[in-house]
């Protein structure tokens, strides 16, 4: 593996024995985390301009229909109770504005959200966190996971943790991924290709789930 961050932290990850890159499945799923108008949406304290995001996601998964490859998004907002149970809000108190029943909480228009897609609701950053997303996963004999959305350093990061940890390979699309700012985005892809999923360009995730057979 190579990065930005130089030879001397390369060589430290290839010598500790991280960087490994994984066998990719038969029956891939995407899983679009948290591409709701709160987090698309710059008017929202939550949100910011990933219409690139958006775009290189809704490419993705068109180019994965064909083949039947499930797609199950999440989002994430909050009743006024939640306001004073939800621990992760004393840190991220914006994320109050994104109220429950409101259009904060509605995946992006620009996104082909489909009849056969599975929307999930969520509270804490991990699309696996209290979700049911690994059943889901599981009984659809999933093997793979692609994980796009936002924001790279929080809920994507989250996701990756968990889904490899809950037994589903992770390949993350560069493109397909966002957040408020370059750091923070760029040190968590370093970190999750180093350590939990590959992360790859849009080209090569396309090409991969226009090969698989239909998984459904």
């Amino acid at each position: 593996m190579s990065s930005q961050y130089g030879e001397e932290t390369d060589t430290v990850y290839e010598d500790s024995g991280l960087g490994g890159r994984i066998t990719r499945g038969e029956r891939p799923a995407i899983v679009v985390v948290d591409l709701n108008n709160g987090f698309t949406d710059p008017a929202y304290p939550t949100g910011s301009d990933l219409t690139e995001v958006v775009e290189a996601t809704a490419t993705l998964i068109e180019a994965a229909r064909p083949a039947g490859v499930p797609v199950i998004y999440t989002t994430i907002g909050y009743t006024a109770a939640e306001h004073r149970s939800v621990a992760w809000l004393q840190k991220a108190p914006g994320l109050k504005a994104l109220r429950a029943g409101t259009t904060a909480l509605d995946i992006d228009g620009r996104l082909p959200l489909a009849d056969t897609d599975h929307v999930l609701l969520k509270k804490n950053a991990s699309a696996f966190f209290g979700t049911g997303l690994a059943g889901l996963l599981a009984g659809l004999r999933v093997d793979t996971v692609l994980v796009c959305g936002s924001t790279t350093s929080g809920c994507i990061r989250a996701t990756a943790i968990d889904s490899v940890s809950s037994g589903f390979p992770v390949l993350v699309p560069r493109e397909c991924v966002g957040d408020r700012a370059p750091g923070p985005h760029e040190a968590n892809l370093f970190d999750i290709d180093a350590k939990y999923g590959d992360v790859i360009g849009l080209d090569d995730a396309v090409s991969y789930v226009k090969s698989v057979a239909s998984p459904v």
